[in-house]
């Protein structure tokens, strides 16, 4: 018998087997055989509701867009060490897929916390728990984290030539895919040909609003609607990009660490987050012996990381241990680790007084508060439709 099944029958004051042997002769075996039976019975059902009895530890699964694989790994530390009973046990895939795999339930584990880049993705899965006939889909309303919003990076020497204004412009970016080489777009003959990065928009949220932000600039639109996307435009202009891009990572801090071990000969262009283009920027110094320029498309689009706790196969302990896990990440001193790593914290803080983040190392091209206009997320039902007709080019 091992040491919780004896743990449990002695709260609930039921002799062992070995007990029940040396008292049989004072004890009718076959009472004590029943409650012996009985306990392990309730022992088994009643494990994960018992837990915080026993003082084990309740493990809280979390997952999260492979952007935040840092932040949370430092904060992991300092939440268990407050709350050792409590066990977090990070996941990383790109947020799209984070959705994906949950709706269509391709994990091999059971999540507690589903923590995307953007917010609409949570309201996406709403949107299709629901249509699958589920009602009660998370535990508490979803909570802001942090925020960010989408950036181009390139190397300096060659932004300065595809940017010689330093505005980031999309035309300009659409012909340099199709002219192909640097030299005929004023760069040296050695740099060879012209190569832009984003993420795939099927698995990854940051290639999304890539898409998005290019066909409001194609069709010269405020906003898209299902008819703007289905524009013939936009499948011409999404078949230049997907002929262009070879191999799209399925997460955005892949990708940059992708575009910054192959160098300015490999990857001269890329879309990514902002807090994940600040934190690698010294990386990509260090490297390469040069570092990125960072632009900021007008319009922008700002994300909000939400903490969703989901209710499917979550028991109360665990959602309880998950709301902690999310309010921790919201107090002050948590904030501050965000902003280290380059997001936007849901706090008030002087960002350029804060020591030991990259909002004061002068990185090229940052902004505190961008000079161009920053929208909000497209709705669910347009990033669907983009996924599609990137689908179909």
């Amino acid at each position: 018998m091992d040491r919780l099944t004896q743990k449990f029958l002695s709260i609930l004051k039921i002799p062992s087997s070995s007990e029940a042997i040396i008292s049989s002769n004072n004890q009718d075996n076959y009472s004590v055989n029943k409650a012996i039976s009985v306990g392990i019975i309730l022992a088994s059902l009643g494990i994960t509701y018992l837990l915080p009895i026993f003082g084990l530890k309740n493990t809280v699964t979390i997952v999260s867009g492979s952007e935040l694989k840092e932040v949370l790994e430092e904060i992991e530390k300092k939440f268990e060490e407050k709350n050792p009973n409590i066990n977090l046990d990070l996941k990383f895939q790109g947020s799209q897929d984070i959705i994906n795999n949950y709706t269509e339930e391709k994990n091999d584990f059971k999540p507690t916390i589903l923590l995307p880049a953007n917010s609409e993705l949570i309201t996406e899965l709403e949107t299709q728990l629901k249509a699958q006939g589920e009602t009660d889909i998370f535990y508490d309303t979803p909570k802001a984290i942090a925020k960010t919003m989408l950036v181009a990076i390139a190397w300096e020497e060659r932004g300065k030539v595809l940017f010689p204004d330093n505005k980031f412009n999309w035309q300009k970016l659409e012909t340099a895919l199709q002219t192909k080489n640097w030299d005929k777009l004023g760069g040296k003959k050695e740099w060879g040909s012209f190569d832009f990065i984003t993420t795939d928009p099927t698995r990854s949220n940051s290639g999304q609003l890539t898409l998005n932000l290019w066909a409001k600039s194609q069709l010269n639109q405020n906003n898209l609607t299902l008819n703007d996307v289905n524009n013939p435009k936009i499948s011409t202009l999404f078949q230049l990009i997907k002929n262009s891009v070879y191999q799209p990572p399925r997460s955005t801090d892949i990708l940059l660490q992708e575009f910054i071990a192959r160098g300015k000969n490999d990857a001269d262009v890329a879309t990514v987050y902002e807090s994940i283009a600040l934190h690698r920027w010294l990386q990509a110094k260090e490297n390469q012996k040069q570092g990125y320029q960072i632009y900021y498309p007008n319009p922008t689009i700002e994300t909000t990381i939400m903490g969703a706790i989901v209710k499917k196969n979550i028991s109360k302990s665990e959602a309880k241990a998950g709301k902690k896990f999310i309010d921790f990440l919201t107090e002050n001193e948590q904030q501050i680790i965000f902003a280290k790593y380059g997001f936007r914290p849901m706090i008030n803080l002087d960002l350029k007084s804060l020591p030991n983040t990259p909002w004061n190392q002068n990185i090229q091209g940052v902004e505190i508060n961008p000079s161009t206009k920053i929208n909000s997320s497209p709705n669910p039902e347009i990033m669907n439709e983009i996924q599609k007709i990137w689908y179909r080019s």
